[in-house]
């Protein structure tokens, strides 16, 4: 460890794996530069984090939940108070683990934290996930040049586009050599091509429909599926007589496995999914979601343009759809090919250390390797 160097960091996202996928990605990085590290995650009680960051062996400090209404609510009445309340809990938890850095990756937990370390004038990082930003993160640009997007395009000031850190078991996935241990932990078998359905965290109920009218036809095709409901969405596919698997789970741990056994995806298009599929070269049908801002949809058009994967509207994701187009790709393996060269030549592996040397130029150019009090760094 160098004088440079932070000891303590806190790290403030979660609600979805699209928030707490990179935040546990830079928390291995920095673990792995020095063992001694205390890397503190800060979120909800509720969201995927409570679980997620405890197994990954990291402490979670929790604050209230602060949705920053885009319309009059009830919600906007109350943001005032509900922010103090959650920007007070921010503050107790950078003193409580001595945070010299806080790095934000959008969602409710941002705002009060970005506040909190402002207050405490500690530096601020943040990394923006989607191609069009969300407004945690818009307004924590404001105070601080610190700042990581996932893709170029992405309009943030003092903004450098990095990609999505990943997990080590993500971008350091050799599909082919994993693929025999991914079939055998999910159950599938080594003769039929694999199509991985997956609606993030959450699931997608138009994925599960559509795959599920269509569980019967897929696997007399020869067509085995791993699908991923989502919690509290899943559903056993009504089949009988002879075929090729189909396999359906609420939530997949480890995800490297899955996209070890697959040979196509279909998938939302969230930053993590896109920026995970690229990395591992997998070919895949984007379905953006259709409510937002828009940005799944922009999420994919880079590895699409490139040829890595299709777009079809949320809309057009049906029982007919899979006849007549799904079908005839997945069992297309010269397209799939050409797909997945495609999709892993629009992948970037790097972004996590990319991450850790921002928050370490944070650190010392807010004053915190020059022997300034730890923590109290002044924020520029």
């Amino acid at each position: 460890m160098t004088a440079d160097t932070p000891t303590s960091v806190l790290l403030a996202g979660g609600g979805t794996a699209g928030h707490v996928s990179p935040l546990l990605a830079l928390a291995d990085c920095l673990r792995r530069r020095d063992p001694d590290i205390t890397v503190t995650a800060l979120g909800t009680e509720t969201g995927l984090e409570s679980r997620l960051v405890p197994e990954r062996g990291y402490p979670l400090l929790t604050v209230p939940k602060v949705p920053l209404p885009r319309r009059p609510s009830a919600d906007l009445f109350r943001l005032p108070t509900s922010l103090r309340t959650a920007v007070a809990a921010a503050e107790r938890a950078i003193d409580q683990t001595q945070a010299q850095v806080v790095v934000g990756f959008g969602g409710y937990v941002s705002t009060p934290a970005y506040i909190a370390a402002r207050r405490r004038g500690i530096p601020v990082v943040i990394h923006e996930q989607n191609a069009r930003p969300g407004l945690a993160n818009r307004l924590g640009a404001r105070i601080t040049r610190y700042v990581a997007t996932t893709f170029a395009s992405t309009s943030l000031p003092h903004a450098t586009p990095i990609g999505m850190p990943l997990r080590r078991e993500i971008s350091q996935l050799d599909r082919a050599a994993s693929r025999a241990e991914g079939l055998a932990h999910f159950g599938l078998e080594d003769h039929w091509p694999t199509v991985l359905v997956t609606g993030g965290s959450l699931g997608a109920q138009r994925l599960n429909s559509a795959f599920q009218a269509r569980a019967g036809v897929l696997r007399a095709a020869g067509v085995q599926v791993l699908h991923l409901t989502g919690a509290g969405k899943e559903f056993v596919p009504e089949v009988e007589g002879p075929g090729a698997p189909y396999v359906t789970v609420p939530y997949a741990d480890r995800m490297d496995l899955a996209y070890a056994a697959a040979d196509l995806v279909v998938a939302r298009a969230g930053a993590n999914t896109v920026c995970e599929l690229t990395a591992v070269g997998l070919p895949a049908v984007y379905v953006p979601l259709p409510i937002g801002n828009g940005e799944q949809r922009f999420n994919a058009a880079d590895v699409v343009a490139a040829g890595g994967g299709v777009i079809v509207d949320d809309a057009a994701l049906s029982p007919d759809w899979i006849d007549t187009t799904l079908l005839p790709l997945v069992i297309d393996g010269d397209r799939l090919e050409a797909m997945a060269a495609a999709s892993a030549a629009s992948g970037a592996r790097g972004a996590d250390e990319a991450l850790a040397d921002l928050v370490v130029r944070a650190w010392r150019e807010s004053g915190g390797g020059s022997g300034a009090t730890p923590g109290r760094g002044a924020q520029r």
